[in-house]
């Protein structure tokens, strides 16, 4: 089967499409068929040596296909109600960007009927990522204030849509007024111009001097002493991501006074029951979302498997709005 790989540790260029043998499903995996392969900021940490596949993944990278499954455990596909056959989404913790792909059942959702495979592979990380760290450890509820920094990324796409259909006031930051005025467009109630606004104190005024209930942070580093001083009493601070540097600036008593929770997480490295055990909430809750309208997926660019460079290249400028797919129709 054709796949990209990284012929070594570098820029965009050192992606290249490669053969490797079709993987074969183990108990409680199948194997798909892969017509689409969503890109993620963890490819590209993991092209550049800072993010390498957990030990018994493959060392190609790519975390979220859409396709057909052609084999796989029978019993774990009658207990999950897929077959033969059946297009299915799927997160993995690497081997994405390849032709045919094995993914635990646990971690496979049935692709909405309404969506192409390209829509559909861009789903698994970021709203898998989403749940876990907003709902789950975020515990964001109705009514609360959500505040997302880069609203205009993959992540951050999903988490206003999410965060809206659930009943939430959303606040995100981007980069340009252009990024801001998409997020608006897809239902975030207030977007700040980082680089031209302070988010500190622009939350703080957006919230009559409250604070913001839960914060989805991707950066990291310098923002954590700011992202404490605009959370509301009882907020929790949620990191996903350290763009900005792991060392961060912690005011202790502000946390005791105000009750804050700081907490983070990385979903690649946790269990497989840990992961079914979101894609069982996703498709409970999420997933009928889609049908009802409520929710849809936000392409930025889709472009053939042969052009991951390119892929790569687009989300390091960091101009993109939504999420990046690759396709291997053309292969």
């Amino acid at each position: 089967m054709k796949v990209v790989e990284i012929s070594s540790f570098g820029s965009p260029d050192v992606l290249r499409l490669g053969e490797r043998p079709v993987p074969v499903a183990g108990t409680g995996e199948v194997l798909i068929r892969v017509s689409a392969s969503g890109i993620n900021r963890p490819d590209v940490l993991q092209r550049l040596g800072h993010y390498p596949a957990p030990a018994g993944a493959p060392d190609i990278p790519g975390l979220e296909v859409a396709g057909v499954i052609e084999a796989g455990d029978a019993r774990a596909m009658v207990e999950a109600k897929l077959s033969i056959g059946d297009r299915v989404c799927a997160l993995v913790a690497g081997g994405g960007y390849a032709q045919w792909c094995v993914a635990p059942v646990a971690q496979c959702l049935p692709t909405p009927h309404a969506l192409t495979d390209a829509q559909a592979a861009s789903l698994p990380e970021t709203f898998f990522t989403v749940w876990s760290n907003v709902f789950d450890r975020g515990r964001m509820k109705q009514g609360e204030t959500l505040l997302i920094q880069g609203g205009s990324s993959g992540i951050g796409v999903t988490a206003i849509q999410l965060a809206k259909a659930f009943g939430a006031t959303v606040i995100v930051t981007a980069g340009s007024d252009k990024k801001c005025a998409d997020c608006l467009a897809l239902g975030a109630d207030h977007a700040i111009n980082y680089k031209t606004q302070d988010f500190e104190a622009e939350t703080l005024r957006l919230t009559q001097g409250r604070g913001a209930d839960v914060v989805l942070d991707m950066v990291a580093g310098p923002y954590i002493a700011k992202e404490l001083n605009c959370l509301a009493e009882d907020g929790r601070l949620v990191v996903i991501a350290v763009q900005g540097g792991v060392q961060a600036e912690v005011n202790a008593g502000l946390v005791m006074r105000k009750r804050l929770t700081i907490t983070g997480s990385t979903l690649r490295i946790r269990p497989i029951a840990y992961k079914g055990a979101i894609a069982t909430n996703l498709l409970h809750h999420v997933w009928p979302l889609f049908a009802s309208g409520k929710i849809r997926p936000i392409i930025h660019a889709v472009l053939p498997a042969a052009d991951a460079a390119q892929a790569h290249a687009m989300m390091e400028a960091s101009q993109h709005v939504g999420k990046i797919v690759l396709t291997w129709d053309a292969l």
